[in-house]
């Protein structure tokens, strides 16, 4: 039997809490679970104690009896130290395409053209008033 540790959804519309739950991977994910190894509290402080409670003695078992954890109750196990840190992959979302990129480096070049030419023309400008 394929079993995962995951969180069950509860809680209300727009007020959920979840409990952590060792249950068979084809298992719905508020469906038929084996047994509650803990709770996680979203709305909670991030430093709060109650936010995320693990009993240890048995997420260890389960992991020992070869129990796959999700992302988040992973990410909840190496805060606790039990498990080692995953390298994760920075997907790099927050870069602009590449489009955008080169409308970027055209302003750019415009602002500094911009900022180059009132400076070369005053000095022009000037020998004209002189010349008059």
């Amino acid at each position: 039997m394929a079993m995962k540790i995951r969180l069950a959804r509860g809680g209300s519309k727009k007020r959920p809490f979840y409990r952590v739950v060792a249950a068979d991977s084809r298992m719905a994910r508020d469906g038929r679970f084996i047994e509650k190894l803990g709770t996680y509290n979203p709305l909670l402080p991030k430093d709060s104690e109650e936010r995320v409670k693990l009993d240890m003695e048995r997420v260890q078992y389960w992991l020992g009896e070869g129990a796959q954890p999700t992302d988040r109750v992973s990410r909840f196990l190496e805060a606790a130290g039990v498990l080692e840190k995953k390298e994760r992959a920075n997907m790099k979302k927050a870069i602009p395409g590449k489009k955008a990129q080169e409308r970027a480096e055209e302003k750019a070049a415009k602002a500094a053209d911009a900022a180059n030419a009132p400076a070369e023309e005053a000095p022009a400008e000037e020998a004209a008033a002189a010349e008059e």
